[in-house]
């Protein structure tokens, strides 16, 4: 599942990267909830939680079998 995780944010990876920022796989929990890190400009953006709901977990959910949720944590 860590490879197919990992496929997924990287369709997202080069417009956060265009916006300054990036965006780190931390682990995924046998639930199945995806914890990424936001790095860059998107740590600190107000719009980053938008960003992980409506991007990432969007993307990551259609393309995951067996993920519940992303979340961002620190």
């Amino acid at each position: 599942m860590r490879e197919q995780v990992e496929a997924a944010i990287a369709k997202i990876r080069p417009m956060l990267q265009n916006d300054g920022g990036n965006i780190e796989l931390v682990e995924i929990t046998p639930e199945g909830v995806v914890k990424v890190r936001l790095q860059g400009a998107c740590k600190g953006c107000p719009m980053s939680r938008m960003t992980l709901k409506n991007g990432v977990e969007r993307i990551v959910l259609k393309e995951v079998p067996g993920v519940k949720a992303v979340e961002a944590v620190e």
